[in-house]
């Protein structure tokens, strides 16, 4: 196989994200986990292409903030600052 195709510095299996299906009534709350979670990794692509969202989403936005209210009474401050920036997209 040439080298061309080889990923070198693959760091394990991609990402799974476990969602509940669409039409699920916890569907967007587990959506916005899902894309902090990505960017918290440093793969937010990945979690817009399982989430079907991009960041930022309006929608999500009572899920991010309920989010937000647990990361600071958890004093998590990366989940807090991922919060506050999807948030501001």
């Amino acid at each position: 196989m040439s080298r061309a195709f080889v990923k070198e510095d693959a760091g394990g299996p991609e990402k799974r994200y476990h969602l509940p299906p669409k039409t699920d009534p916890g569907y967007d709350a587990a959506a916005a986990q899902a894309l902090l979670d990505g960017a918290n990794e440093g793969d937010s692509y990945s979690a817009e292409l399982a989430t079907g969202y991009e960041w930022g989403e309006k929608k999500l936005h009572r899920h991010v903030e309920k989010i937000l209210a647990t990361a600071r009474a958890e004093e998590n401050e990366r989940m807090e600052q991922l919060a506050e920036r999807f948030l501001r997209a």
